[in-house]
């Protein structure tokens, strides 16, 4: 009856509820799906809300005896050592090829993968090719670093093998610098692409069948379809995902290059992640390394807000 009551009075002509009113009264009849998003919503709040705090460090000398509220401030001081240090040309030299490789070949890949995906007519054996491809994405990068061994190793590999019995001189492909960022653009795409396909798969179910068929009435081929109708179809979702990526254009995955670095490419494979580990967990240098991170976030958001702009402008929706 209270429910009720309330209910009524909210719908009153001539009365309208306050937003913190009209906020419960959503809560009270949606509860069962926010409680749903209670976990995801405690996961971002615990895990990348209250870490903000934890910022202040890279201005500080933080010692943990005497913890945030009592370390030395020291202002700008671990910006401009890292800014100055030799090693930050080459750390943000890597990092950036290595995320270009990853927009220019491994981004458009599952988009490619997923138009061609769509094309298949045998429903059997689509969800066997979709199937086949998902399965990557659950193997561990210490899974793929080996495979990746068994597969290029110069003395034992399967690739240098095969080399080799057709006569020509093995490659050194694990400790050959002119390889490593390729190789790790490789290894992105095979393990990551058909999980990738999933947004672009449902994207792609969403476009109306008549467009199709008012297409084929036209003399449309499929390619012309595709061109035509499913890639404008889902542009959007390519323009957010893209615009998402480009704000994580810093982070090159710690895992995967930490396992396939060696002392051979290490001139080419030391990124952001890698230096951030030797130097924050390895030396202990917590306020340094807190530093670097502030500042790969920093570029990250800028290079969202701006993509996010040029988005609108173009007349797409963007992020927000």
């Amino acid at each position: 009856m209270h429910a009720e009551t309330t209910s009524e009075t909210a719908a009153k002509p001539g009365r309208v509820p306050s937003k913190k009113r009209k906020l419960w009264l959503d809560i009270k009849r949606d509860k069962y799906l926010y409680l749903i998003a209670l976990p995801g919503l405690l996961y971002f709040l615990i895990f990348k809300y209250v870490p903000i705090g934890g910022l202040a460090v890279a201005f500080q000398n933080y010692s943990p005896y005497f913890g945030i509220l009592k370390s030395e401030w020291v202002g700008l001081e671990h910006f401009q050592r890292f800014f100055s240090n030799e090693d930050f040309y080459i750390l943000f030299r890597n990092t950036m090829a290595i995320n270009l490789l990853n927009l220019t070949f491994f981004f458009p890949f599952p988009i490619i993968l997923s138009l061609l995906l769509n094309e298949l007519r045998s429903f059997a054996y689509k969800r066997f090719v979709q199937t086949i491809i998902y399965v990557p994405h659950f193997l561990s990068w210490v899974i793929i670093a080996g495979l990746t061994f068994l597969m290029l190793s110069e003395s034992e590999g399967l690739i240098n093998k095969l080399i080799a019995a057709l006569g020509m001189k093995p490659i050194s492909f694990l400790t050959e610098p002119n390889y490593f960022w390729g190789m790790l653009t490789a290894q992105s795409m095979w393990k990551e692409a058909g999980w990738g396909t999933i947004i672009f798969l449902a994207a792609i179910a969403g476009v109306d069948p008549q467009l199709y068929e008012a297409a084929v009435m036209d003399g449309a081929n499929r390619f012309r379809q595709m061109w035509h109708i499913t890639l404008p179809a889902i542009r959007n979702v390519i323009v957010i995902l893209f615009i998402l990526r480009l704000g994580a254009i810093m982070d090159t995955g710690f895992e995967q290059v930490y396992l396939m670095m060696n002392g051979a490419v290490s001139h080419v494979a030391d990124v952001f992640d890698t230096y951030v580990y030797r130097t924050g967990i390895k030396q202990g240098e917590f306020s340094y390394s807190t530093a670097i991170g502030l500042f790969k976030s920093v570029v990250g958001v800028i290079l969202v807000v701006l993509a996010n702009k040029m988005a609108k402008r173009f007349g797409e929706e963007g992020v927000y």
